[in-house]
């Protein structure tokens, strides 16, 4: 069995002792059922990891920490979600199955047929339970790096942006011409950074196609099959991972 991982927003120093917060504690206890001197394993999101064992005084969790371990779960090349707001929450299963599967980061676009609409407290509130998704999915499938996800901006606010040089940005079209697997064995040399634009339930405007060609974007799809919008980043990254060689 694999050991309990936790991320921890501390600084990691080998041979350290340090209190767990308070939702950490919590997991483990509470939730995990863990007990005074059992192992586990801490990392900080900036690479490696630390093994620790469990100290317990009263409802407070201690981790006396020992070796760092420079292991990565990362994918050679960075890979960034940007996806459509789907309706309901739907959003959490895109970030977590984007996360498990490799993803940077997850770029949340108010596309122009996205059924969720957010603004203010309400919008700062599921940002923060994005991010917290991505944090519980990096401990579950063994990364030490924690996917960046992004408040929420409109595709022409992400299509304007400056990107690096080596970005490659695929949008996915069920009607694209070239398929997913054509353009990634013509590709050569894999791109440092690609970004993967996938669509709301009711697919992307006229204008937002239109945007997209003007900026470069390189239509792709996916198969013969019609991908829900929850679905098709998973199935993308996953399949460009086998063809590029990643994993």
């Amino acid at each position: 069995m694999p050991l309990p991982r936790f991320h921890v927003d501390l600084s990691l120093q080998p041979g350290a002792r340090l209190a767990l917060p308070d939702s950490v504690t919590h997991h483990a206890l509470r939730v995990l059922r863990l007990r005074e001197g059992d192992e586990v394993v801490l990392f900080d999101g900036r690479g490696g990891q630390y093994s620790a064992r469990l100290e317990i005084q009263g409802k407070q969790a201690y981790a006396q920490l020992g070796a760092y371990d420079p292991r990565e779960a990362e994918l050679p090349g960075r890979v960034i979600l940007a996806q459509a707001l789907p309706s309901g929450d739907k959003m959490d299963w895109v970030v977590e199955k984007a996360v498990e599967v490799g993803a940077a980061a997850i770029q949340p676009l108010a596309a122009a047929r996205s059924v969720l609409r957010l603004s203010g407290e309400r919008l700062e509130k599921r940002v923060q339970h994005w991010r917290r998704v991505a944090i519980a999915a990096s401990e579950q499938c063994g990364r030490n790096r924690i996917a960046d996800v992004g408040a929420p901006i409109t595709p022409q606010q992400w299509l304007e942006r400056p990107v690096e040089d080596g970005t490659v940005r695929l949008l996915c079209d069920p009607d694209a011409e070239l398929r997913l697997t054509e353009w990634a064995a013509g590709v050569g040399t894999p791109p440092t950074t690609i970004e993967l634009l996938v669509g709301p339930e009711g697919g992307w405007s006229n204008e937002e196609y239109a945007l997209a060609r003007e900026h470069g974007v390189c239509m792709v799809r996916f198969g013969d099959r019609i991908l829900r919008t929850e679905t098709a980043g998973t199935a993308l990254i996953s399949a460009l991972s086998a063809k590029l060689g990643w994993v």
